[in-house]
């Protein structure tokens, strides 16, 4: 259980769902975690389970949306531990992510890209300096299948995680000489913990993916040396699902 000994990561989103199953995971394989959130209580609660469980992580309350905020995370984490070797990107905003075309105003589509590519942009650049310092810095986004699929009902979700495996792409051609690989994860999770009151999804495995048992281990994988030669791509922990959608 140690993938991850001396590195540090952010890992953004990471007050619940995937993003707190990642954080987690991190620590167990060794890393030193910055857990960012808005939600101060969130983010309190999983530095609690790390620290409870014998690993090390920092608490970062953070609006990803507000790109001050953004800088002074990242200083706060090279100011206590000195580098930046991994950033996940995963926060997003659930709350706006569903409209179809016909009734998207800009204002909707707008918070979508604020919280996705545009921020994600900007934890790139800010964690860039270090990443490149660190000699095999580690970028893992989170797009989404629905973008690639058109999925009915989130039209501003599926424009904006579109974006961001553009971005992704983009950076990974710009930033391999620099030793840093960029990546995508595309899941179909129960991220919320609403699953059991929804139909199963129609993919091969019939069942949504479990953050800490399905996902989080995709994520530590690109994030690890075993995923040195990965760059650009997108990895799809969906349970076949992207089979069922190119019949």
């Amino acid at each position: 259980m140690t993938r991850l000994n001396g590195k540090v990561a952010i890992v953004t989103g990471a007050g619940r769902g995937i993003g707190r199953a990642t954080a987690k995971l991190f620590a167990v394989e060794g890393a030193k975690v910055a857990v960012l959130s808005r939600t101060a209580e969130n983010v309190a609660g999983v530095v609690a389970e790390i620290q409870a469980a014998g690993g090390i992580a920092l608490r970062v309350v953070c609006d990803i949306a507000d790109p001050d905020q953004i800088k002074a995370a990242v200083e706060k984490v090279v100011g206590v531990y000195g580098r930046i070797d991994i950033l996940v990107n995963n926060a997003f905003d659930p709350s706006v992510v569903f409209s179809s075309v016909l009734d998207l105003s800009t204002e909707q589509l707008q918070r979508n890209l604020e919280m996705g590519p545009i921020a994600y942009l900007r934890t790139m650049q800010a964690c860039y300096p270090h990443l490149k310092a660190s000699g095999e810095g580690r970028v893992i986004n989170f797009a989404s299948l629905a973008g690639v699929i058109g999925l009915q009902g989130y039209a501003p979700y599926n424009m904006a995680k579109e974006s961001v495996r553009a971005l992704t792409r983009s950076a990974a051609r710009e930033w391999g000489a620099d030793k840093i690989t960029v990546n995508n994860v595309m899941p179909v999770a129960d991220t919320w913990g609403a699953a059991a009151n929804a139909p199963a999804p129609t993919n091969v495995l019939g069942r949504y993916g479990s953050p800490e048992e399905d996902i989080a281990p995709v994520v530590l994988f690109l994030a690890s040396k075993d995923a040195q030669f990965l760059t650009g791509y997108s990895l799809t922990p969906d349970g076949g699902q992207i089979i069922d959608s190119a019949r």
